[in-house]
């Protein structure tokens, strides 16, 4: 009996090390964005950590490690320890990167574990108020027949705005004269100036200038028109004489490779149940976007999307021939 008795706390002993082992969170999650604070993605950030923090009854902490491009936040994270208390939030980029830096020092497919996309903010044509188009089909129209003639504003290699550029250029088959800035705000003030002609840029940076008149709005980058409160009027770009296109600044959530399951299925839960959050569904409306949907917010499903965007910008990225070391 002895012997039976030894064996059977050896036994408890162990389940309860093994369950020991994986218990997540065990202290604080930090999350990972790899802009400057205020920016976009770093207000998604926040907003998706204070709704998980109840569900993980945990703290959840946003980091801003900015620099090299949006770069150094998720090389950081991917040689993190991956036990699920280090996590990345990041935009399209994650896409874009392998196509744009020569030397980029982690692989968004295999380095992380993919935990579900959060949001898809749409994209607007705008242009200075006067340019000689009255409608979407006009503006492809003149910008295809006198490329040379028109300038197009963007924020900066790798920024949505220079993404949409380069797709739109692409579409078109023709080269546009392109005027990179440092950031949508100094773009966005020249464009209003006239000192450019036109740009594609996120609809929280856009509509409520299209709505004050001092840009012009003329399509939406999404499958279906906007309901939004000054965009319900505008056409689709596909619609308007480019079939297919689309393209929305998209965010998503990763973790280290070799994080526990244990720590992703409850990170995947916190996500879900962030997304269905009043507060969290009012905040991004108030941005302009909303929560993607349950079949979205999945692993599965954000590693195939995050795959094809690689597939869809790496050709278009290398033909522009557009690169960063």
């Amino acid at each position: 009996m002895k012997f039976k008795r030894l064996i059977s706390a050896a036994v408890v002993g162990t389940a309860f090390a093994a369950s020991s082992a994986f218990a997540f969170p065990d202290r604080e999650i930090k999350v990972v964005v790899p802009f400057t604070a205020g920016g976009p993605t770093d207000v998604v950030a926040r907003t998706m950590a204070e709704a998980m923090r109840k569900h993980l009854n945990s703290p959840v902490v946003v980091e801003n490690l900015d620099g090299a491009g949006g770069t150094r936040g998720p090389s950081v994270v991917s040689k993190a320890k991956p036990d699920g208390h280090t996590v990345l939030i990041h935009h399209i980029g994650m896409s874009t990167a392998p196509a744009l830096y020569r030397k980029l020092p982690y692989n968004p497919m295999t380095d992380f574990e993919h935990i579900g996309l959060i949001n898809e903010v749409p994209m607007t044509f705008v242009a200075r108020k006067d340019f000689p188009a009255a409608t979407m089909k006009e503006f492809i129209q003149v910008v295809k027949k006198d490329a040379k003639k028109w300038n197009l504003a963007n924020a900066g290699l790798g920024a949505a705005s220079h993404l949409c550029g380069m797709l739109f250029q692409s579409a078109l088959d023709t080269d546009l004269t392109t005027v990179p800035y440092k950031g949508t705000g100094p773009a966005m003030t020249d464009l209003m100036g006239g000192q450019v002609d036109f740009m594609c840029d996120q609809t929280t940076n856009t509509t409520e200038r299209i709505k004050a008149g001092s840009v012009k709005g003329y399509a939406v980058t999404t499958k279906t028109r906007l309901k939004t409160d000054g965009l319900s009027n505008l056409p689709t770009v596909a619609e308007s004489g480019l079939p297919n296109f689309e393209v929305t600044v998209w965010h998503g959530l990763y973790a280290p490779k070799g994080t526990p399951k244990a720590a992703l299925d409850k990170l995947n839960a916190a996500l879900n149940a962030a997304l269905k959050d009043p507060e969290v569904i009012k905040r991004f409306e108030a941005l302009g976007t909303g929560p993607v949907s349950p079949d979205k917010a999945t692993a599965t499903y954000h590693a195939k999307f995050l795959q094809s965007q690689i597939d869809l910008w790496g050709p278009i990225i290398k033909k522009a021939g557009q690169f960063a070391d």
